[in-house]
């Protein structure tokens, strides 16, 4: 599921109209597309070093990863928002070509290294001094790589590529779990199911 959608999300990276809109505005506030494009390429290039790292920090579990993770605030003056966009802006200057092909380079070892470990194996996180699984790490770049490619599409006037429907189910439910934890179920279960009880965001991050 991870390989299948990085690999989708890979390919519209290297679409023209991202190259084209490189220095342009995002769909996002403070960020640039091609800053946008970098951070969507490191939800595939941060992830050899990681199964490659050794494992210094107690392993909790998603619920608990996203409890202690600060970038979910919505601040973007945090300091972690902060330093996310200012990584992304150092990678962006490597040019739309290089950051596509690093993608690729990076996919390319993934389809041959996955298969061949366990998912219940911890892997050590490049951020936060915790570890997760790694079925629990990939999902946490599913997201990433799923609400990325769709800024990315929105960025440069383009339709979204299609996901996996396996991918959307797992973004999905997580998102909605989140947006639990940050508005109660009652706001999530009527904005789902009575437009005239509504409240006015359930946004999970």
């Amino acid at each position: 599921m991870y390989l299948e959608t990085a690999a989708s999300a890979c390919a519209f990276l290297g679409l023209p109209a991202v190259a084209e809109r490189w220095d342009d505005p995002s769909a996002l506030a403070r960020l640039r597309t091609g800053p946008l494009a970098a951070h969507l390429a490191s939800q595939l290039v941060q992830v050899p070093p990681v199964l490659d790292a050794p494992v210094t920090g107690d392993r909790v579990s998603l619920s608990e990863h996203f409890a202690r993770s600060t970038w979910t605030d919505g601040d973007l003056d945090s300091e972690v928002n902060t330093y996310i966009r200012r990584i992304s802006e150092d990678a962006a200057t490597a040019g739309h070509a290089a950051v596509t092909d690093a993608a690729g380079a990076a996919l390319a070892q993934l389809r041959h290294r996955l298969p061949a470990e366990e998912p219940d194996r911890a892997v050590q996180l490049p951020f936060g001094p915790w570890s997760l699984t790694l079925a629990d790490y990939l999902t946490t770049r599913l997201l990433e790589l799923t609400v990325h490619v769709d800024d990315l599409a929105a960025s440069v006037g383009a339709e979204p590529p299609a996901m996996p429907p396996a991918a959307l189910d797992t973004t999905i439910g997580v998102l909605c779990r989140l947006a639990v934890e940050r508005h109660g179920a009652p706001a999530v279960l009527r904005a789902l199911s009575r437009a005239e009880r509504a409240p006015r965001t359930i946004a999970a991050l």
